[in-house]
């Protein structure tokens, strides 16, 4: 068994801590969920054109998790689960998102485990 990985002290490295401690291969690539938040439907559209035009999977709904920012936009990239890549996509995502008034609320993942 590989010991186990340290990641920073911050919400990226805290799930992915919880990932690998429920015993996720973090070697694995899979498609990894980015949610990414806006005041309205135009929003988040605009910024969804922007994703599918570079390749990604995006859908938008209103979900009013936020009750500023209540429209959705799930964009789907695959890719190994790692801090520095996950957090420098998030960092694409915010720049982009930023020019229509939405910000980053988080990834998911199904775990990946050795079977």
């Amino acid at each position: 068994m590989e010991p186990q990985s340290t990641f920073p002290d911050d919400a990226n490295g805290d799930v992915l801590r919880r990932l690998q401690s429920h015993g996720d291969d973090l070697s694995r690539s899979r498609d990894i969920d980015f949610t990414v938040i806006f005041p309205d439907e135009q929003a988040a559209r605009g910024f969804a054109e922007i994703l599918k035009n570079d390749g990604y999977r995006v859908t938008v709904e209103m979900t009013e998790c936020n009750k500023e920012l209540p429209w959705d936009a799930l964009v789907v990239r695959h890719m190994v689960p790692t801090h520095e890549g996950i957090g420098s996509f998030e960092n694409e995502l915010e720049t982009v998102a930023s020019r229509f008034g939405g910000r980053n609320d988080g990834w998911g993942c199904i775990s990946q485990t050795e079977n």
